[in-house]
């Protein structure tokens, strides 16, 4: 059994993590656009680099499980002012979905911040709790 925990908690990294370094990928080679719509939305643009950081560089820590807990509640708490600042206005088609699925990302973060990232992990090879 635990060697099948241990694979569904990589397993669970490497879903978690596609969404955020596709988003982030997408930030880099489409920079102009995107700060535009940042700025758009109310949030300013010297942001970005911020934001990219943590969507590409937390997406791969994630998956290769590396300062997992650290990322995890970060990227929880970004998933939720995402929802709040770009997903509220539930007069926009499709908000609604969008805001609840960033508040099911952040779920799945905190869980992986509070359960920490498995035993097949860059964190648990180095003996990191934390």
């Amino acid at each position: 059994m635990k060697k099948l925990e241990d694979a569904g908690f990589t397993v669970a990294r490497i879903l978690m993590s596609i969404l955020f370094i596709v988003a982030g990928w997408g930030k880099i080679v489409g920079y102009g656009q995107t700060q535009q719509y940042m700025e758009h939305m109310g949030v300013p643009g010297i942001l970005l680099p911020l934001t990219i950081l943590l969507e590409f560089g937390g997406g791969l820590a994630i998956l290769f499980g590396f300062l997992t807990r650290t990322t995890a509640i970060i990227t929880a708490v970004f998933a939720v002012l995402t929802a709040l600042i770009f997903h509220s206005d539930f007069s926009v088609a499709g908000n609604n979905i969008n805001f609840m699925k960033n508040l099911v990302i952040a779920g799945g973060y905190l869980l992986l911040f509070f359960t920490g990232p498995g035993a097949w992990s860059i964190d648990r090879a180095l003996n990191k709790k934390w």
